[in-house]
């Protein structure tokens, strides 16, 4: 555990009167540099008005001390981080104004480029950041060219204006919104050295697939391009199933991750509000902001999940819900299928393809979904040696379901000469319709899963609002080759969304 009064027993006090002993002692240590220059930020009624850290907040310090480091040094993409947090835990306080006026102030960095959900909300931030300079009388003595902005021959301010700033010391911050254009910025012949990522999805009511795509699309295209040696801090909430911050956490959960997160080189580090310590008694992240009395008072509630877990299966949602996905290893199993929901193309605005492997229990009459992916796999020998991967892996698979609304035929020649049977389905029902009598097998305890599917449990959450159900269909077309009577009736508990 942090003690901060040892900690700063050992600090000589003779060099902190001093400008110069106070530059030279925060130069390498950033939580030495909120200490000394920001406290009012460390301290709120939330903790008593006392200064208390998280052991997050250390993580970031260390964290952030590799920035000490030209990036000129680095790889490509090699300094990027995805703060994944609770809400409250000072995340923007720490990524948007402490680490970068520290590394403003020792010229770590040159030039940030900062980025929110909205311009307002980084317009406000670089605010408070600006504050600080034109405020604070020890970063104003030992900082001077930092606090003063740059100024042409004739007086006039280079740039000091709501989403730009550009210091006497040549350090530039910039901040915007994420839907703002932002394709090839740069000042003069200088590119963002440090790019900060806050809260850039917003919470899940003000917040859409369609909205993730564009932001994503903007990120990978417009803003990490700018300079792909730059130091990256994502900073986020998940706000809804398969937002851009939960894709990032799908790696680290060991789950089949969306094919950008591997190219973005994201490194996630995840803080769940609840810590368990080696004897398995659980503590809070921040004892001092949240206690254990008041988190156990909360941690059933739907929102606690998803804003302080950051548990994407806690969304609201008109089909499934978190708790419709029970996990079950003891249903004895007497048959087993791969079921196939596949895609035409591989381009990029086309569906995945999805593959479930389910079991049946005759004597339970339900079924288990033992494991379900997606891919973009082209409709060819590729998918084939897929498929015989996974018969591999799951020697009980006896046969092999494709639904055959799109290729037809075609996908019995495609997976020809496997060494099990491969039968075609075509769906005539809505996918509406279908949901609904799967979501009511769920509900009736007759789909089970065999451990978190991650992928598949976010589809059907966002379900039909998402913008792939592919793992819906597969899992959906697997349960009806044995369960097919299971229609909605009143009062059965599916979602009256779902007739």
């Amino acid at each position: 555990m942090f003690d901060l009064d040892a900690y700063l027993a050992d600090l000589p006090e003779e060099l902190l009167q001093l400008s110069e002993g106070r530059q030279l002692l925060t130069r390498l240590d950033p939580l030495l540099f909120a200490l000394v220059y920001l406290p009012q930020h460390l301290r709120g009624e939330e903790t008593g008005d006392e200064i208390s850290f998280s052991p997050a907040h250390l993580e970031w310090c260390e964290l952030a001390k590799r920035y000490v480091r030209p990036i000129s040094g680095s790889e490509p993409g090699e300094l990027r981080d995805a703060i994944i947090a609770p809400r409250g835990l000072g995340k923007s306080t720490w990524w948007f104004l402490i680490i970068p006026l520290w590394l403003a102030a020792h010229g770590h960095r040159k030039f940030v480029a900062a980025f929110a959900a909205s311009g307002t909300q980084a317009e406000q931030h670089l605010a408070t950041f600006k504050a600080e300079l034109q405020t604070n009388e020890l970063i104003r003595a030992d900082f001077p060219d930092l606090c003063a902005p740059a100024r042409r021959p004739r007086g006039t301010t280079v740039a000091d204006t709501q989403n730009l700033y550009i210091a006497t010391s040549g350090f530039i911050f910039s901040a915007r919104g994420i839907d703002s254009e932002v394709l090839g910025l740069k000042i003069g012949r200088r590119r963002p050295d440090h790019i900060v990522l806050d809260d850039i999805e917003g919470t899940e009511g003000n917040y859409s697939v369609t909205q993730k795509e564009h932001r994503l699309a903007t990120m990978l295209s417009g803003i990490l391009p700018m300079n792909n040696k730059a130091s990256v801090t994502l900073a986020g909430t998940v706000a809804m199933p398969g937002a851009i911050v939960d894709d990032i956490a799908a790696k680290q959960r060991g789950e089949e991750s969306p094919g950008w997160v591997e190219g973005a080189q994201f490194v996630a580090r995840y803080y769940d509000i609840i810590q368990v310590g080696a004897d398995g008694a659980e503590h809070s992240l921040w004892p001092e902001r949240w206690s254990m009395v008041w988190i156990n008072k909360v941690r059933h509630h739907r929102w606690f999940a998803s804003q302080m877990r950051n548990d994407p299966l806690a969304a609201d949602s008109a089909f499934w819900s978190g708790e419709d996905f029970v996990i079950r290893t003891d249903l004895p199993l007497t048959h087993h299928v791969l079921a196939i929901d596949p895609a035409v193309t591989t381009k990029a605005k086309s569906d995945f393809t999805a593959l479930a492997v389910v079991g049946y229990s005759r004597p339970a009459d339900a079924c288990l979904i033992w494991d379900a992916w997606q891919v973009k796999i082209p409709p060819g020998e590729k998918l084939r040696a897929r498929v015989l991967q996974i018969l591999d892996a799951y020697p009980e698979i006896a046969g092999v379901v494709v639904e055959t609304n799109q290729g037809g035929d075609t996908w019995l020649a495609i997976l020809h000469d496997l060494p099990v049977k491969v039968r075609t389905v075509h769906h005539d029902e809505h996918k509406e319709v279908r949901a609904g009598s799967l979501l009511a097998k769920y509900q009736r305890s007759r789909v089970f899963h065999a451990k978190r599917l991650h992928q598949a449990e976010a589809q059907m959450i966002r379900f039909p609002l998402g913008a792939h159900d592919d793992l819906v269909d597969a899992i959906g077309t697997g349960v009806e080759v044995f369960l097919k009577s299971d229609k909605q009736l009143p009062g059965a508990g599916a979602r009256e969304a779902a007739a």
